[in-house]
């Protein structure tokens, strides 16, 4: 994926959010929280997944941009992603928190992202994940914000899909 500039970038992740919360709002509370197999989250867990992912991405950036060639990032066990979607936590939380929480992802990231420029969009740092090895500020909004929304959406869609076919 070619990168986006930062506008696009905030416009894209503001959209996916946008459509994240209306699907969720059409939906009903036994829909949402409706696993498809144990191997895969509900629609309640993928939105508390993002309240959770998305301002650790941001904060990876701040981070960055605070002391440049940092280590950076987190691998798929770590404890506080694991927690956002734990089942006990998921079930006991009302939708109406979870979109108010997403709403609020929105100004957040147009803050973060609106601090990077052409030359800090390029700094390079490694990845505490080896699979990433070291890449620049732009990959974390590209592949970790922008993509990772927008895929969260896909996902919820998938999931409907599934619905009444058990």
């Amino acid at each position: 994926m070619a990168t986006l500039s930062l506008i696009e970038s905030i416009q894209s992740i503001h959209s996916s959010l946008d459509r994240i919360i209306q699907k969720a709002n059409e939906l009903t509370e036994d829909v949402i929280r409706w696993k498809p197999s144990d191997e895969e989250w509900s629609i309640m867990q993928i939105l508390c997944h993002l309240v959770e992912a998305v301002p650790y991405w941001l904060n990876e950036i701040e981070l960055l941009l605070e002391s440049p060639g940092k280590e950076w990032g987190r691998g798929l066990q770590n404890v506080d992603r694991l927690a956002a979607v734990i089942s006990t936590k998921v079930d006991g939380t009302p939708l109406s928190s979870v979109i108010k929480e997403l709403e609020e992802l929105k100004p957040q990231v147009e803050m973060t992202l609106k601090k990077l420029d052409d030359e800090t969009l390029w700094l390079e740092a490694p990845s505490r994940n080896p699979r990433f090895g070291t890449k620049p500020i732009s990959f974390i909004v590209d592949h970790l914000l922008v993509e990772h929304v927008a895929k969260h959406f896909g996902q919820m869609k998938r999931n409907l899909t599934k619905v009444n076919q058990d």
